[in-house]
């Protein structure tokens, strides 16, 4: 039998407070194998771990148990404690006291009974626990970005820089991503193209960069370090070498009634175009759905008239497999469909809009040159009232329980501009509340207000209708406790963000976490913000969670710190609670090969003496190297055949027990 100690952290008074340390100490001292146990204020200080080293010398410990917080904070912390004391860094379990029980409990008897089934079954895990012996795997020194606009573009310069080869895959055909349809940013009032634009030229023309446009990942296998990602290219049906960007194409497609998704669906563009003029490549694309040559196989004047020969129908989806050593998702973000709001007219008045519809209307490149004036007959408005929370912090099905974060900004970016060029329009904004953090966010808010001559309305709107041909705004103003109307030619909708809808399917794909919002999860929160709980998978700009340009760029630098110092080493420590197959249960179904998502898992035929009875017989066969000890083989074996090292049927069984013993 193993000798155990056991030591429980009282972690100040996040455990102490809703737990008994004193019991927990005493019904440890009597479980089996249990030669020492203690206690201490703090077990991950540098006295904490003393206390350890100290007691596995002293009393020749074979196995520890650390009683604590999650083993997400400090199981490395321990493990390295032990392994400096000589003893295996496997022979250490933790229980965790303090997420799964003075956490979630308030009354101390029973949090303190829940403590000690917990400790209990963690000794009677460990008790059975044995050696493990840790492997080495290869890095591949390739990174591979997921999205193309502003945060996947400064995390794919900031590695290349380091030296390093990244790809980029855009779904879309231009990199640029959100950021490329905004005019100008808060709160400095610059230009957002030129800003944007020269990371754009400096991604497309570095040497360790290659951009992959109008693509999705596919399929991605492997494990950090050694990813191998199916990436599907999309058929433009222009050879994106020979194509000039001339233009000759677009003005010359009889087609032109596509809706414009760089302007909102506000104007039209041809069945082949380019997004922007900024647009990386600057390549034309066709639209399959709307091109009348491949919908009805007719038409194909734009191959006639291109001179540099680039137009070709025949383009097929291309497949490309590349193998990387780290990933990062940079998928962005989008307006949640306000059209749902029905009180607030989005889809019965055309001059009810959203706040980035109001961007391309004020963009020099949009559909209006940059004149801002109504949809719904081109006039010049006089009066804009801008709504904001428009399903932001909003618990019903239709919106998001979050705050966007950058929506007071923006309204108040867009009010000042307006009132700069059109001193004759009057300005005003319904706001719940003003959120300005950030630097010199505040002051920006500021002069809209005092400066600008924006007016400010503290109040919900219940209502938006037309009457004798205005918009009417019916809401309260909660200062003065009255309910108003206000007679308006445009009504601006600052619609919540949420996360783009690739991100889902993508967090699928890599085996990353999710929130309930669709945003992915970091492995913390606070300690590694920028990696996702899924080793070699990191996280950059809003697919994280809502933000800023600003705190999306330092996000992109942080993850690509990440990536760098992964991508440096040349080889990595394998986890060695790995999955093993008992040859005298394995059957050879196949069950554990199908269910494997790192290809670990093969077939060999080998000669058996199974009760005296030698016979040859196909068995499963794990690869060390590959496996990454997930456990999904063990839980689909159905004749048991599959185990996990470290966390085998019979350890796990043993928890069950300790647990359910009275």
């Amino acid at each position: 039998m193993l000798n155990i100690g056991v030591f429980v952290c009282w972690c100040g008074s996040n455990i102490a407070a809703t737990v008994d340390i004193d019991q927990v100490v005493a019904a440890a001292k009597i479980q089996p194998g249990v030669v020492f146990a203690t206690d201490y204020q703090y077990m991950c200080s540098e006295a904490g771990q003393k206390i350890m080293r100290n007691a596995v010398l002293e009393h020749k410990l074979d196995g520890v148990v650390i009683c604590a917080c999650s083993p997400r904070m400090h199981e490395a912390t321990f493990r390295k404690n032990a392994e400096k004391s000589g003893l295996n860094p496997f022979m250490v379990e933790i229980a965790n006291i303090r997420e799964h029980v003075s956490w979630i409990h308030k009354d101390k008897a029973v949090g303190t009974v829940k403590a000690i089934a917990l400790v209990n079954a963690a000794i009677a895990k460990v008790s059975l626990n044995a050696p493990l012996i840790s492997g080495e795997s290869s890095v591949t020194k390739r990174a591979l970005v997921i999205g193309g606009g502003i945060a996947g573009l400064q995390t794919a310069l900031d590695i290349a820089e380091a030296g390093f080869e990244v790809d980029v895959v855009e779904k879309l055909p231009t990199i640029g991503g959100n950021m490329a349809k905004i005019d100008k940013t808060f709160p400095t009032l610059d230009c957002a193209a030129c800003i944007l634009t020269p990371k754009m030229v400096d991604a497309a023309s570095h040497e360790n960069i290659e951009l992959i446009t109008y693509s999705e990942v596919e399929s991605v296998k492997g494990f950090v370090g050694s990813f191998k990602a199916t990436i599907r290219k999309k058929a433009r049906y222009v050879d994106e070498v020979a194509c000039t960007g001339c233009g000759v194409c677009m003005a010359k497609c009889p087609s032109k009634k596509s809706l414009n998704e760089f302007n909102c669906g506000l104007n039209n563009r041809p069945s082949v175009y380019i997004p922007f003029a900024q647009a990386i490549p600057n390549v034309a694309v066709i639209d399959p759905q709307s091109c009348i040559k491949l919908t009805r196989d007719k038409c194909g004047l734009c191959q006639t008239v291109c001179e540099a020969k680039a137009i070709d129908f025949t383009q097929k989806d291309e497949l490309i497999e590349r193998e990387y050593g780290a990933i990062v998702v940079a998928t962005g973000f989008q307006p949640i469909k306000v059209d749902k709001f029905d009180e607030l007219g989005y889809s019965q008045n055309k001059d009810v809009i959203t706040s980035l519809e109001l961007e391309r209307l004020m963009n020099a490149a949009g559909p209006t040159g940059g004149k801002l004036q109504k949809v719904s007959d081109g006039s010049h408005p006089h009066d804009i009232v801008f709504i904001q929370c428009v399903g932001s912090r909003d618990c019903t099905a239709r919106g998001k329980n979050y705050c966007s974060k950058i929506c007071c900004m923006y309204t108040t970016k867009h009010a000042m501009l307006i009132r700069d060029k059109y001193p004759d329009i009057n300005v005003t904004v319904f706001y719940i509340d003003i959120r300005t953090a950030g630097k010199n966010y505040d002051e920006f808010y500021r002069r809209a207000a005092e400066d600008y001559g924006v007016t400010y309305i503290k109040g919900q709107v219940g209502k938006v209708y037309e009457e004798d041909g205005f918009l009417v705004v019916q809401g309260s103003d909660l200062i003065s406790n009255e309910q108003i109307k206000i007679k308006a030619d445009m009504v601006v909708l600052a619609a919540a963000i949420e996360a783009d809808p690739s991100a889902k399917k993508v967090a699928s794909m890599l085996t990353a976490s999710i929130d309930t919002n669709n945003f992915l999860t970091e492995a913390h929160a606070k300690l590694r913000p920028v990696e996702s709980p899924t080793a070699g998978i990191f996280l950059s700009g809003v697919c994280q969670g809502p933000k800023d340009i600003p705190e999306t760029v330092a996000q992109a630098g942080a993850a690509a710190s990440k990536v760098i110092g992964l991508l440096v080493k040349n080889k990595l420590v394998t986890n060695p609670c790995v999955a093993i197959a008992d040859e005298m249960l394995c059957s050879g179904c196949s069950n554990c090969f199908n269910i494997c998502p790192y290809g670990a898992i093969g077939y060999e035929e080998k000669l058996v003496n199974d009760h005296g009875i030698r016979e040859t017989r196909r068995l499963a066969v794990v690869n060390p190297a590959l496996c990454q000890g997930c456990g999904a083989c063990s839980v689909a074996c159905p004749s048991g055949a599959m185990d996990l090292l470290g966390f085998t049927n019979k350890q796990i069984m043993a928890e069950v027990d300790a647990i359910c013993k009275k």
